[in-house]
């Protein structure tokens, strides 16, 4: 991955998809949900060069509802999936208001 990074100049935000998306609004950590990572990627065709070099496959890119819809029983995915910088903002946005929200209803 640091090779992807590297080559592009691309700012990388490693999430980690799981049931428990608290940790997964916090870029570069890992958690439980291994098998699961979503890289932040550009479009162009240089990104998708690079990431299919670096992963064997073209990239397959999610949208925000989608990464906060996978289950613990969902599959592992083979390689990590794509989000585009705009999907990672909303992803990160739900995720902080789904946290705000758990903590108002705890109180």
């Amino acid at each position: 991955m640091r090779t992807l990074v590297a080559s592009l100049g691309v700012t990388a935000a490693i999430l980690t998809v799981s049931a428990a998306p608290a940790s997964a609004g916090e870029p570069g950590r890992a958690s439980a949900g291994a098998g699961r990572a979503v890289l932040v990627c550009g479009t162009d065709a240089a990104t998708r060069r690079a990431y299919t070099r670096e992963h064997g496959a073209a990239p397959v890119y999610v949208t925000a509802r989608e990464a906060l819809a996978v289950r613990p029983s969902d599959p592992a995915w083979d390689a990590p999936r794509c989000m585009t910088a705009r999907e990672h903002v909303r992803y990160r946005n739900a995720v902080v208001d789904n946290a705000a929200a758990a903590g108002r209803s705890r109180n």
